[in-house]
């Protein structure tokens, strides 16, 4: 095992992995960019059949790196929307070698993990940042795919006053219908108190868009990689900086204005918090279980290409959980099925 991301790590997690459960792990909290591909290395080292990602680095590594691994791969999984993204984009070049199973796309992952996982340990991460009153501020929630209706529902919960920024005009419209005032950027950062970016895109908050905030605005990221908010553009317009606690740094504007930024623009629900309870990822980890099952019965069948589950699993996985939670599922009697695949009977 190793870290997917350079401040998600819990120390402690990671010294039990090795200690109680004999895991090669490696992984430390706050590990710069040098010691992070280090680890990545080092989990490629042991020659992994099946590689299970959360954001492509690994699978990338093995396409630029170590290429001569990539005969030994039966295939790789995919945990995250961006890691996604980057996989689509890498089949649709023709750079793939390897199949993987997009684990994100099942209903039973993107619908409770990146809504509820994300919105919930979201919020729990600026809080242990800021210990800031969410009720009564103006939250501009960035991007509304799973993990955004997930924030903007958790924070209008909180009485915060959500605004939803969104390029999608089918999500943007939703996001409207669901009862959220819905701006361009540059609207929302003249009134925003606090801004969360869950994206999966570069640069979503840019300089442009600080320069508009108010003194005081406070900007998160729970988008899997650094590059939404245009943190080294900060860096170069500051006055001063310096760290009020920790994940929360203040930055002094040569205008005067103070902007504080959340966990070094990295992911906030695990910089500053535990991540998604165990609760919700019990979902996602059945998906990735039943994905390595998957790719190991076709070994040598698939295509290099990114692949979704069949919904029948999504099933599987459903009411699974659905009898652990102690929930009740109705059965159609055979009369009722018969009737849903009948195009016979009408009015």
């Amino acid at each position: 095992m190793c870290a997917s991301n350079p401040l998600s790590t819990q120390d402690e997690v990671a010294a039990s992995l090795v200690k109680d459960h004999k895991i090669p792990t490696f992984a430390i909290k706050g590990e710069n960019n040098q010691i992070y591909y280090r680890h990545l290395n080092a989990a490629l080292d042991y020659k992994p059949q099946v590689t299970m990602d959360d954001g492509a680095d690994l699978v990338s590594l093995l396409h630029s790196k170590r290429q001569g691994q990539l005969k030994d791969i039966i295939g790789s999984l995919e945990e995250t929307t961006t890691g996604v993204i980057r996989l689509r984009a890498m089949a649709k070049d023709k750079a793939l070698k390897v199949p993987v199973v997009a684990t994100n796309d099942s209903d039973t992952k993107h619908l409770f993990d990146n809504r509820y996982g994300t919105g919930q340990s979201t919020l729990d991460g600026i809080f242990r940042a800021t210990n800031i009153l969410l009720a009564g501020k103006n939250m501009v929630v960035v991007g509304y795919g799973w993990c955004g209706r997930g924030v903007a529902m958790r924070a209008k919960g909180h009485g915060a006053q959500v605004v939803v920024v969104e390029g999608d005009a089918v999500k943007a419209l939703e996001a409207g219908m669901d009862g959220f005032r819905v701006m361009t950027m540059r609207q929302a950062a003249k009134i925003g108190d606090i801004f969360v970016t869950v994206t999966g895109n570069k640069h979503v908050i840019d300089l442009q868009h600080m320069k508009l905030m108010k003194s005081g605005a406070i900007m998160a990221n729970s988008g899997h990689f650094d590059c939404e908010i245009n943190v080294a553009g900060l860096e170069k317009i500051k006055k001063t900086k310096r760290t009020i606690r920790k994940f929360l740094e203040e930055y002094t504007l040569k205008s005067g204005k103070k902007i504080y930024l959340l966990g070094e623009g990295r992911l906030i629900n695990l910089a500053a918090a535990e991540g998604h309870p165990a609760a919700v990822m019990d979902l996602s980890f059945a998906n990735q279980s039943l994905a390595v099952e998957f790719l190991v019965k076709n070994k040598g069948k698939l295509e290099n290409k990114v692949y979704v589950l069949p919904k029948s699993l999504d099933q599987i996985v459903a009411k699974l959980k659905l009898k652990a939670m102690g929930m009740g599922l109705e059965t159609l009697t055979s009369q009722q099925k018969r009737y849903l695949n009948s195009w016979k009977e009408g009015t």
